[in-house]
């Protein structure tokens, strides 16, 4: 009997041993962004919330496993990471069913696509359809904005429940827009309330001068919104009013496609 209590009290302290090692793991990879292409052991550390020791040991681990490269100061992920990516992309449905319709919707206007789905307090696009002239927003598949600072965000949020809203809101913590301006959390507040009535969002050069952007919901039959979708522009192109006249019924249309499949 003892010899089992023994047994299966190293069994236990392997799996939470493994168990903790994958979750460093995990999230000194999520602490590759599009700010932060390389990092150091120590800034990811920082950036991971786990010991220099620790972060030191999974980047050693993720460098022989080829998934990130060391130059003797940085670390910086190799494209081998993109299998984690393509991995969801591959396995989940919505990304591959958003595909053609993320197409028509670029091919309408020549304009960048995208499908987002919330995680946590941010968004994270799972697919995307570049236009001829990308606007300079750095987007890409897998890519990472705050929820509420983006178009496709607040749409995700504002269909949530009263309780899910405020804490979005109860979290948030106000930011400089790239016109210096502040983005507070009663501006916030006052952002999901109007997508709400209006069924849409849109971000104005609110986080790179030059790009505009405008998102609506994606439905599914039960009535729950499972993702936003969106498309962005340079302003040089498109006014704010051309985009709610022109891209917006095609958002729409392109979408409820998309929802009556899923």
């Amino acid at each position: 009997m003892n010899s089992e209590r023994g047994s299966a009290t190293r069994l236990r302290a392997g799996r939470e041993e493994g168990m903790g090692g994958l979750a460093k793991g995990l999230a000194i990879i999520e602490s590759f962004n599009a700010k932060n292409p390389r990092l150091t052991i120590s800034e990811a550390a920082a950036a991971s919330g786990i010991t220099p020791a620790a972060a030191r040991r999974c980047l050693r681990t993720l460098e022989e496993l080829g998934f990130v490269m060391y130059d003797g100061k940085f670390y910086r992920p190799t494209p081998r990471m993109m299998r984690l990516s393509s991995a969801y992309s591959e396995a989940d449905s919505l990304p591959i069913l958003a595909g053609p319709r993320l197409v028509a919707a670029r091919e309408a206007f020549d304009e960048s696509a995208s499908l987002a789905v919330l995680d946590g307090e941010e968004i994270i696009f799972v697919a995307r359809s570049e236009s001829s002239h990308t606007a300079s927003t750095g987007m890409r598949v897998g890519s990472r904005m705050p929820a509420l600072l983006a178009a496709a965000g607040r749409v995700l949020i504002a269909a949530q429940s009263e309780e899910q809203i405020a804490a979005h809101l109860e979290s948030f913590r106000p930011v400089r827009l790239s016109d210096g301006s502040a983005f507070t959390v009663a501006a916030a507040r006052g952002k999901i309330e109007e997508t709400a009535q209006l069924g849409y969002s849109y971000t104005d050069e609110e986080l790179e001068a030059g790009v505009r952007a405008i998102a609506v919901p994606v439905v599914n039959a039960r009535g729950a919104t499972l993702a936003a979708m969106s498309i962005s522009a340079l302003s040089a192109r498109f006014t704010m009013g051309q985009m709610r006249e022109r891209f917006l019924p095609v958002l729409l249309e392109e979408a409820r496609r998309l929802g009556s499949m899923l």
